[in-house]
């Protein structure tokens, strides 16, 4: 067993591997550029060696870089983690040369899978089913238009080289062919260093199932099930779960037996997936095989017991595997959400900056839920512009998938971040979606429901309820803290009503509120027929509501406001101001400000480089029409006219660095 290893990577994905590498007694050394340099990864490992600078072509993707930091260090293998040089048989090449394990595949399996192109052809003589399409790249515009037409629309513009939805693009006819071979192209030579271009068929209605498989160098392959991760925006996944409730144990078995054929026929060694395609009627199709851990493992290893980076490093140091397919079951059910730092309530863009306030959820197993919590971020920490905007992974296990599905919306309400922009508040309603907890999804799932994207929700009747009474909990609470500081009030000369006025959402309810014992209050609303029993340790200055009212546990995040509170919970955000009767007649008095009018300008959603301006003053647009491309996070934001306009001054260049709502152009 090697007693060092190098993680070429960053971020959760790198704290992750240190923990296993750990548990096995080897010593870890992380690398790190000047963006990372107080980076968790870096606090956790053993030792850690500096890279370069922020842009990631100079630290992260240098391999003479990372094979220097390893003659520094003397570490004996490398574990690439995902992305980087994680697929990248050049560095498991240069590896192979300096005399350094490479804990992954064998260079022949990268360089086949790692071309969507030839891993298709591959697969294909396999025996394993593929999506019909144009496998040969594509030479232009013009070449795209006609193959599509011939394969029939919808077709899938793909980057040979692409993963993480980057180079992908959906054409629903000849016009979008052209526009989005374009971008697909751009994308993929930005993200990839490759332009190549393929294009297949369009599956509608699909769900993207994917089967884990693990290989040892003796020729022992097993998969380890499926994981279903249809829940995805812009084809980057956002929720996965594992086992999947489409699939049956045949089609589990056919599909697993066709991910183990691949594996088998590329000669694999370590942990892989094979991803499918999977339409209404159950059939699916390769789609491509990621030689490397998946960002979402964490499912599988909750449902199967199976620690998949413990098993890469055993392999990668010659041993057997000591798992047979008949090892492998389905323990329950888990579930995966991934926590960016992306703002839905301003069409998903990415937030940047600094974490004032970081609280994740407490993990471990209670009550038959095990939570779950990979994470390369800590309070105070910077996301950083450079690198990618996930904050964490949240997982949970419970006995079935409602049970997880109710364990996830719980712990997702626990969890406290503040000063970024995040995506807790979509996950949150996701979870509480009727086709979500039905099953009834596929990858267009978030397309169909949120076209007009994420908005606020208003809270229903019970649910305003429920909220008015943590608010006049809270400021009962409060009050009776002031009442108790020295000096301020007297007990015998002052009391507190027991009663309060809550505005929530625009409604008024009167919640009366009862002292009982410590933690255990009375509530009652008026026009609800019997009060409710309210349980709650909450104290001033906690930013989490913890409790139970009539047996439902409830957790609600929370900010304090002038005379009031905004809360946040099952994706809503509602500020609640609470008052006393005399206070509520006077804040009806109030005159509401209205909000300035920007509709005259284009604003920037998000700090980023200005890559195109599409229009020029005086130009009149449609709605619809792009007006601007700009570059964040690694990806490329097109923003588009929301109605028929003039422009009338162009305020910034290609190439300018911009931050949020920095205006972009003006309209008359």
């Amino acid at each position: 067993m090697f007693k060092k290893i190098l993680i070429a990577n960053r971020g959760e994905i790198a704290c992750r591997v240190i923990r296993s590498a750990r548990e096995m007694g080897i010593a870890t050394v992380a690398v790190y550029s000047d963006a990372d340099a107080q980076a968790l990864h870096v606090q956790m490992a053993d030792e850690a060696v500096h890279i370069g600078p922020p842009p990631a072509a100079l630290s992260y993707l240098d391999i003479n870089k990372i094979l220097a930091a390893i003659q520094q260090t003397g570490a004996e293998a490398v574990h690439p983690g995902y992305g980087f040089l994680s697929e990248n048989s050049a560095f498991a090449t240069a590896l192979a040369e300096a005399g350094i394990v490479f804990i992954g595949p064998p260079v022949k399996a990268i360089e086949v899978m790692g071309d969507k192109i030839q891993s298709k052809l591959f697969a294909q003589k396999a025996g394993v089913n593929v999506i019909p399409g144009y496998t040969a790249e594509v030479a232009d515009a013009k070449d795209a238009a006609r193959i599509s037409g011939e394969i029939g629309y919808p077709v899938m513009i793909k980057a040979s080289a692409g993963g993480g939805g980057k180079g992908m693009r959906i054409a629903f006819n000849e016009a979008e062919v052209d526009q989005s071979f374009e971008s697909s192209r751009s994308e993929a030579r930005t993200s990839f260093g490759d332009d190549r271009i393929f294009i297949e068929k369009y599956i509608e209605q699909p769900r993207h199932i994917e089967i884990q498989v693990l290989a040892d160098s003796f020729g022992n392959v097993i998969h380890l099930n499926e994981r279903e991760c249809s829940i995805q925006r812009r084809n980057q996944k956002v929720v996965e779960e594992a086992p999947s409730a489409f699939v049956d144990a045949d089609m589990r078995a056919t599909m697993g037996a066709q991910a183990v054929a691949l594996a088998k026929a590329v000669d694999y060694t370590s942990a892989g997936t094979v991803e499918f395609i999977v339409d209404k009627d159950h059939n699916f199709y390769f789609l491509e095989m990621n030689t490397r851990l998946q960002v979402e493992h964490p499912v599988t290893e909750l449902i199967t017991g199976v620690d998949l980076v413990q098993q890469m490093i055993r392999v990668a140091a010659g041993e057997k595997l000591l798992l047979a397919q008949e090892d492998i079951g389905i323990s329950g059910w888990a579930i995966e959400s991934r926590l960016y730092a992306e703002d839905p309530y301003r069409g998903f863009l990415p937030s940047t900056g600094r974490l004032v306030y970081y609280r994740p959820p407490r993990e471990g197993l209670a009550r038959g839920v095990t939570v779950r919590n990979d994470t390369g971020v800590y309070e105070g920490g910077e996301i950083s512009v450079h690198y990618d905007p996930m904050i964490a992974k949240l997982c949970v296990h419970a006995p079935d998938r409602i049970s997880a599905t109710n364990a996830m919306s719980y712990a997702l309400d626990s969890f406290t971040i503040e000063g970024i922009g995040h995506n807790i508040p979509f996950l949150g309603a996701l979870m509480r979606h009727e086709r979500w907890r039905s099953g009834d999804i596929s990858t267009n799932f978030i397309a169909e429901e949120y076209a007009d994207g994420f908005h606020n929700a208003e809270p229903d009747a019970e649910e305003a309820i429920r909220l008015a009474m943590v608010a006049a909990h809270m400021s009962r609470v409060l009050s009776d803290r002031r009442r108790h500081i020295s000096g301020q009030m007297r007990e015998s000369d002052f009391s507190f009503a027991d009663s309060r006025v809550v505005d929530i959402g625009g409604k008024r309810l009167q919640i009366g509120i009862e002292f009982i014992s410590p933690g255990q209050w009375t509530v009652s609303c008026e026009g609800c027929k019997t009060p409710y029993m309210l349980k709650s340790d909450w104290r001033p200055g906690d930013l989490l509501w913890n409790g139970r009212i009539d047996g439902e546990k409830i957790a609600v995040q929370l900010r304090r406001l002038p005379g009031g509170f905004c809360l946040s919970h099952g994706g809503l955000r509602v500020e609640a101001r609470v008052y006393n009767a005399f206070e509520a007649q006077m804040a009806a008095l109030m005159p509401v400000k209205a909000a300035a009018d920007m509709s005259k300008y284009l604003l920037c959603p998000m700090p980023g480089l200005v890559v195109s301006i599409a229009v020029e003053a005086g130009h009149e647009v449609k709605a619809g029409q792009v007006l601007s491309v700009i570059e964040a996070m690694k990806m490329e934001n097109v923003l588009k006219a929301e109605r028929d306009a003039v422009v009338a001054k162009i305020n910034v260049s290609p190439g300018d660095n911009l931050s949020v709502d920095e205006v972009i152009l003006e309209f008359e």
